[in-house]
């Protein structure tokens, strides 16, 4: 991919500078270029490039048209998803997002990241956003007018940007917050894990390819599942636990993933002919969190402001709504009108992560595990449920939404099946 350059000069001026290239900048940028302001995306790496999260959910495409991406995303041709598949010892459920109670899409991808990032990135440069690939962000002075960040480019020189506002999509690079001082630690507990790419062979005929499988371990209720099928035949895998169990299961991260794997009766059988194919892949203390999203001439998207877990995929959602949130703010603040980014930007975005957080929570402490499989759950129950699991966490009418702990706790005090009670006190 082509690296935009940086003109002669002292201080270069730009309208709008995005630090990284992933979903949450792209789709600020695009957004941005699309109105005709001059927006450089500042990205430490060289696209494609490998990233984990492979797993959209449907609220995503909704986020992508808007921004102008979704077309150039339809053309990589990713696996379909409409839901999520659950399993647990013998016991199995299933998730529809086309029966969600939101309105929406109901359908969404599964789509190797590396893939699909470089194609969100060269749509936002279609757009006109320019891109500079292989620049590291080294300071950062915030404005309300004229925020400046140093830079060292590819060839190592360093430079300074000043823009008229600053947005960073910089994900677990964090950096903003952390040049800022607003990072701090997340309430969530510190988990760890273990991922690769396989080419998954899986020739089981009860096998669905159109749905992200959750598996919990059969004996350890604070460990869990993911297996993510692609379009070309191979899958992401991985296992989230705490660190102490997964290095139990092993000498290595390889040995420990394929141990852990074999640990569970339907991954077992379904990954018996797989092969490895990507090294295995280490992420822990991932979830993070910052005093405020906002600051003088700058707002922080994505992982770059908060990151939950990776159980409900909901990352590149969270991603995709900042950034199309933030995107109309930037262009009215530049316009001179009055934004207020706590009211407009800083809670509305909140709203939807507090949703998804107490899923989180209800997951590693049983109580969602209760819901979800509970066979009796009522329809429209489960249509509220599917809605928050399809991206939809910010849909106030659907009442798992507008009070997410209190109704929660009473759906899983009214499952009458206790087995889940042993997750207690996980989180």
């Amino acid at each position: 991919m082509q690296n935009s350059t940086l003109t002669d000069g002292a201080v270069e001026q730009v309208d709008v500078a995005i630090i990284g290239a992933g979903p949450a900048g792209a789709a600020a940028a695009a957004w941005l270029a699309r109105e005709g302001l001059r927006v450089r995306v500042l990205e430490q790496s060289t696209f494609p490039r490998f990233s984990i999260g492979e797993s959209l959910l449907p609220q995503c495409m909704q986020y992508l048209q808007e921004c102008g991406l979704l077309a150039a995303a339809q053309a990589g041709g990713f696996q379909y998803k409409d839901g999520a598949a659950f399993c647990w010892r013998n016991e199995s459920a299933a998730v529809l997002f086309t029966e969600k109670f939101s309105a929406g899409p109901g359908t969404t991808w599964q789509v190797p990241r590396a893939d699909f990032d470089q194609r969100l990135i060269e749509g936002a440069q279609a757009l006109g956003a320019e891109v500079l690939f292989g620049c590291k962000v080294t300071g950062f002075v915030a404005d309300a007018k004229q925020p400046r960040i140093s830079l060292i480019t590819a060839e190592g020189e360093a430079q300074q940007l000043q823009a008229r506002f600053v947005l960073d999509a910089s994900g677990y690079g964090r950096v903003l917050a952390r040049l800022t001082g607003l990072a701090c630690d997340s309430v969530l507990e510190s988990r760890c894990a273990l991922f690769m790419h396989v080419e998954d062979r899986i020739d089981s005929l009860d096998y669905d390819r159109n749905k992200i499988l959750i598996g919990i371990h059969p004996q350890l209720p604070g460990v869990w599942y993911w297996l993510i099928p692609f379009s070309d035949g191979r899958a992401s895998v991985g296992v989230v636990g705490d660190r102490a169990t997964l290095e139990q299961a092993g000498q290595d991260d390889a040995e420990r993933l394929w141990a852990m794997l074999r640990q569970e009766p339907r991954y077992a059988e379904l990954l018996k002919n797989a092969v490895q194919v990507r090294d295995t892949g280490r992420l822990e203390g991932y979830s993070a969190a910052v005093k405020q999203l906002h600051g003088p001439g700058f707002a922080l998207l994505g992982n770059a402001g908060e990151f939950l877990d990776p159980v409900f995929s909901s990352g590149v959602t969270i991603a995709l709504h900042s950034g199309w949130l933030a995107a109309p703010l930037v262009q009215r603040q530049l316009r001179g009108e009055a934004v207020d980014w706590q009211s407009e930007f800083e809670l509305p975005l909140r709203a939807g992560v507090d949703t998804f957080r107490e899923f989180v929570l209800a997951w590693y402490d049983g109580r969602l595990p209760r819901i979800i499989f509970n066979e009796r759950q009522p329809e429209r129950i489960r249509g509220m449920i599917s809605a928050v699991l399809a991206g939809y966490a910010w849909d106030t009418d659907n009442p798992l939404v507008a009070a997410s702990r209190r109704r929660l706790d009473a759906l899983a005090e009214s499952s009458t099946d206790s087995r889940f009670d042993l997750a207690a006190g996980e989180c």
